[in-house]
């Protein structure tokens, strides 16, 4: 590759509350470029307070892509995802040598870096009595039939995702095999060098960020905006932390307080899961939620200039 075509994708990750967005601006506003957002909450322009999406001043900073930019009743899937982002990546590079790809989603983000795993076709009535299943009994069967059938994909799935979950049942049951036999580390080709930063914190103040986030999230007016989607609660989009918890307290199941701490503990389970996924890629360079961007700037120019 002549050096004067390379293209760098810098990517920034990291488990929720923990500051990506604010290190996600600096950078464009370094390199120059715009970001792309692979934070499969952030796609829906109905949900706005319940996933943290970037507030206006943020998004006058730099120019995001895939923010609010589907509705609730579309249904959007990761491989969709891949196929826009790396179109906007594909016109980005056109006029830019750098591009950010920012997010919490690591199915969403590895789906722009490497590519997605192939499955096995599956006979869907499957996934139609999953569904059933889902309805009738639900989602916490199928939690633990996902935990039975394979432990190395329950402990890394965002088990509150009813799509996900029935996704990964269905490959089990399918084919006789755990999900996670058909993952893999081939990566697809791509038109750019990845350069992977992330963000970490010690746990305990990971999960302290996550409680002042979700009382500031019901101070500006959560429980409002879950009201105004409470018709639509079955939608997949919906089946999300911060809302699901308030759709219980809608419905009459508890009480406000007890959705609250809810929603705060299943947004610390997702913080650990985002860990566990993260960790296992050893290409990623972590940094301190507090160290200064300078610092992660100059090593990502270190990286370019070894490149």
């Amino acid at each position: 590759m002549n050096p004067e075509t390379k293209k760098y994708l810098i990517t920034v990750i990291g488990p929720t509350a923990i500051g990506k967005t604010a290190l996600a601006i600096r950078l464009a506003n370094y390199f120059e470029t715009e970001i792309i957002s692979s934070d499969s909450r952030q796609f829906y322009k109905e949900m706005n307070i319940g996933t943290a999406v970037p507030t206006a001043s943020e998004l006058d900073q730099a120019k995001h892509h895939f923010i609010q930019n589907r509705s609730i009743f579309e249904d959007y899937s990761v491989g969709q995802f891949e196929r826009e982002a790396l179109k906007s990546l594909d016109l980005l590079f056109k006029n830019h040598d750098f591009a950010i790809l920012v997010g919490g989603s690591g199915l969403y983000t590895d789906a722009v870096l490497k590519g997605l795993d192939n499955f096995p076709d599956v006979d869907i009535a499957i996934r139609k009595e999953l569904k059933k299943q889902l309805k009738d009994i639900g989602i916490k069967l199928l939690q633990d039939r996902l935990k039975m059938m394979d432990l190395e994909t329950w402990e890394k799935m965002d088990l509150n995702n009813p799509q996900r979950l029935i996704r990964a049942l269905e490959i089990c049951l399918g084919t006789g095999k755990p999900y996670s036999s058909y993952l893999t580390d081939k990566q697809s080709k791509r038109n750019f060098i990845p350069i992977k930063i992330g963000i970490q914190a010690d746990r305990k103040i990971v999960y302290e960020r996550i409680e002042k986030r979700v009382d500031n999230m019901m101070k500006e007016g959560l429980l409002e905006e879950a009201k105004s989607l409470y018709p639509h609660k079955e939608l997949n989009a919906l089946q999300t932390v911060g809302y699901k918890e308030l759709f219980n307290y809608l419905d009459g199941d508890w009480d406000l307080d007890f959705a609250i701490a809810e929603i705060k503990k299943n947004t610390r389970r997702f913080a650990k899961r985002q860990f566990t996924w993260f960790r296992k890629d050893e290409a990623i360079r972590w940094f301190d939620f507090q160290e200064d961007p300078e610092n992660i700037i100059e090593y990502i120019l270190s990286v370019i200039r070894s490149e």
